[in-house]
């Protein structure tokens, strides 16, 4: 694999689901990135993902675009659930159950990153996943 610093989202694999999609733009498999991976997330409107984790990672979410409600399980497995808009980081601990809906009327768009890397390989498990390659591929 050459190295690519510079990666824009229409110019690799998207990973479309009934909630949206996300798009890697930096990990193992995209730019040989090993210690962590990251992508754009799409959310439509009244869409979201439901309650899931990431065993074995933590992961960042960065809200660009849009607002939702964000929910993050604490240590006690208890929902902590707030509005997010554009601006708010999101931290998710390690193996910790979270979900994202967008409850507002535009896209919601977000920017995530897993470390270690590999949660988003294991989306193409999922019973919805669709893979869409870029354009001009």
């Amino acid at each position: 694999m050459s190295e690519r610093f510079f990666i824009y989202p229409d110019a690799v694999d998207r990973f479309a689901f009934d909630w949206g999609h996300l798009t890697v733009t930096c990990g193992p498999s995209v730019n040989g990135a090993g210690k962590f991976s990251a992508g754009v997330v799409h959310v439509p409107p009244g869409q979201g993902h439901a309650r899931h984790n990431h065993p074995g990672s933590e992961e960042i979410i960065y809200v660009l675009e849009g607002a939702g409600e964000q929910m993050v399980e604490d240590t006690e497995g208890n929902p902590v659930t707030e509005q997010v808009r554009a601006g708010c980081t999101i931290f998710v601990p390690e193996s910790r159950f979270h979900s994202t809906l967008n409850t507002g009327d535009a896209p919601m768009k977000l920017f995530v990153v897993y470390s270690p890397a590999g949660p988003e390989e294991l989306l193409r498990d999922l019973p919805d996943f669709r893979l869409v390659h870029p354009p001009h591929a």
